[in-house]
C-alpha cells in the first residue's frame, strides 16, 4: 500500500530499519483507561511496568525500530518508555507516525506540549497525509502495521481504533503481543 508521507530523519546516517526488526504500538486513550488522564493510579503505573516488560522482550528478541502513534495516552507511554530505554539500549530507534499535523492541537497544553517533547526525541517523523480526514488515524494505523513484524497492544477488548489496529495486524500476520487493560 502506498502512503504519501513526508519522511523527515532526525539522526545522519541512520537508516530505517527493516519489517523484520520493528515494531509497533497500539493502545487505548484515556478516555478509554478506567483512570483517565491520573498517571499515578496504581494500574496505569502497573501497564507502563509491563509495556516495559514487552518492550524489553521485542528488543531482546531482535526488535530495533520502534513506531508510536503519537496518540494521548498509552501511545505517549509506549514512546517515552522506548526513549527511556534507549539509555540501556542505544541502537534502538523511535519513529513518530503522525496521522496529519494537526493531531495534538485540541489538547491541553500540558499534553501538547509531552507530544511536543516526545517529538523532539524521535528518531524519524512520518508524516501520513497532509491535512485531517476522518480516516487519518485508521490510516496511520495501517501504516504501522504494514512497517512492523510485531504489535505490541495494550487492548480491554473494547471496539475501536486499538481493535481496529489488531484485526488489521492479524490479517497482515503480524505477531502480537496483548496487553490487557486492568479494570
Amino acid at each position: 500500500m502506498f502512503y504519501n508521507s513526508a519522511i523527515l530523519q532526525r539522526e545522519e546516517g541512520n537508516a530505517m530499519r527493516g519489517r523484520q526488526s520493528s515494531c509497533s504500538f497500539t493502545g487505548h486513550r484515556p478516555s478509554k483507561l478506567p483512570w483517565g488522564h491520573d498517571e499515578q493510579d496504581p494500574r496505569c503505573l502497573a501497564l507502563k511496568q509491563k509495556i516495559r516488560d514487552a518492550v524489553e522482550a521485542a528488543i531482546a528478541e531482535g526488535m530495533e525500530h520502534f513506531i508510536c502513534g503519537m496518540a494521548d495516552g498509552c501511545d505517549l507511554y509506549f514512546g517515552e518508555i522506548v526513549l527511556e530505554l534507549k539509555t540501556k539500549y542505544p541502537h534502538i530507534t523511535l519513529e513518530a507516525a503522525i496521522p496529519c499535523p494537526t493531531q495534538a492541537e485540541q489538547w491541553s497544553s500540558a499534553q501538547r506540549a509531552r507530544y511536543q517533547a516526545l517529538l523532539d526525541r524521535c528518531d524519524y517523523e512520518t508524516l501520513v497525509q497532509q491535512s485531517y480526514t476522518p480516516s487519518c488515524m485508521q490510516r496511520r494505523n495501517r501504516y504501522m502495521v504494514d512497517h512492523s513484524s510485531l504489535l505490541i497492544a495494550a487492548h480491554n477488548g473494547l471496539p475501536g481504533g486499538t481493535r481496529y489496529t489488531i484485526e488489521y495486524a492479524l490479517h497482515r500476520g503480524l505477531e502480537i503481543v496483548d496487553i490487557p487493560i486492568e479494570e
